[in-house]
């Protein structure tokens, strides 16, 4: 892995956790709330997913591929759910999981 891939990486986990936790916060605040659930479980797991695999990143860790396996994982999951809602969170969150998802496919290789 070059240096650029592995900033790329880092800097698709940060977006892609800080757009789930926008659209945790906006499903929070939606009229059918019990239609956003798995939306928004789904969000906090994969800011938390991303979160670790940019640390990981960061610090050099052995188990970086590990670390991005399950944020890929996540992400898709994610993708998948925000992608079902029409609300522009949940868009351009499906959209930054999607990033990531290919970001970390090459670090988890």
């Amino acid at each position: 892995m070059n240096d650029a891939t592995l900033a790329a990486c880092i800097k698709a986990c940060l977006d892609c956790a800080a757009a789930c936790e926008t659209c945790a916060s906006a499903c929070l605040g939606e009229a059918n709330l019990d239609m956003m659930r798995d939306c928004v479980r789904l969000d906090r797991d994969c800011a938390d997913a991303c979160r670790l695999a940019a640390t990981f990143m960061q610090r050099g860790s052995d188990r970086i591929a590990e670390a991005c396996a399950l944020c890929l994982a996540t992400c898709r999951a994610c993708a998948a759910e925000c992608g079902k809602h029409k609300a522009e969170h949940c868009q351009a969150c499906a959209r930054a999981c999607a990033a990531c998802a290919d970001a970390c496919a090459a670090m988890a290789a």
